[in-house]
């Protein structure tokens, strides 16, 4: 199977670019999307001429903003919606699926912000989703996808020096949440594979940042411990256009 996860950056200004084309070449089974933009019936529509797959989608209340969704071409045994939390499910930020053998959760991350006026939000998002994915674990082990909006050590951005603590995705209390996942058994799946490869999956739109290549690896597939032996490659798609985040993705043998 191959799992991927993009920020799509706005469901509907990325079917304008080549979504399909782009579909078809990741050769994908379960795609998981952040960044929706868009309530459910939007996305609904914007994704109506894609067959084969089952869609699930979670819309913040706020329209034209945040959103999940995940294409799956198995039926998947369960879906849920957010962490159960109202304070945190206002946004459309994850919906995690049940397969045979573990859980799939995307999840869109809150961003601290330019100014930073939601890093302490952030933080209590980080503590709140962490636990969720434990009580998760309990039953099956969990692969975590997305947008985690955090460059986890220098070798994830190309200017780790003038960005730390000083802009969102690489403020030290961002870099312990990821910690904290890290510590409580979930393996980075691209940096367990590819322990020294510099390869980035979001760029700034300013200052021709892509084709120079000035970008951050924000965007992950987490696994479980026991899922680790199943994974036999995992990638970032950095050929692949339409959004200022590029798909990542894991092959899993099950």
């Amino acid at each position: 199977m191959r799992l991927v996860s993009w920020n799509v950056n706005g469901i509907r200004a990325v079917m304008k670019k080549d979504f399909m084309g782009s579909l078809d070449a990741l050769a994908t089974d379960i795609l998981c999307l952040q960044e929706t933009k868009a309530q459910c019936d939007q996305v609904d529509e914007a994704l109506a001429d894609i067959s084969g797959y089952y869609l699930y989608t979670h819309s913040a209340v706020k329209k034209g903003y945040s959103g999940t969704a995940i294409l799956s071409r198995q039926k998947p045994l369960s879906v849920s919606y957010g962490l159960g939390i109202e304070e945190h499910d206002q946004e459309g930020r994850v919906i995690a699926a049940e397969y045979d053998n573990f859980f799939l959760v995307t999840v869109y991350t809150p961003n601290s912000g330019s100014e930073l006026k939601r890093l302490g939000y952030r933080q209590q998002w980080d503590i709140e989703f962490l636990k969720y994915l434990k009580v998760l674990e309990e039953t099956k082990p969990v692969l975590v996808c997305g947008d985690l909006n955090v460059a986890h050590t220098e070798i994830d951005l190309a200017r780790p020096k003038p960005n730390y603590n000083k802009s969102a995705g690489y403020m030290q209390e961002e870099i312990d949440g990821m910690d904290n996942l890290i510590a409580a058994g979930f393996v980075d799946t691209f940096r367990h594979i590819n322990p020294e490869e510099i390869k980035y999956s979001w760029w700034s739109y300013r200052a021709g940042a892509r084709q120079k290549n000035i970008g951050w690896r924000i965007d992950y597939f987490l696994s479980s411990p026991g899922l680790l032996e199943t994974i036999d490659d995992a990638n970032i798609h950095n050929d692949v256009l339409g959004s200022d985040h590029c798909p990542v993705s894991i092959d899993i043998k099950l």
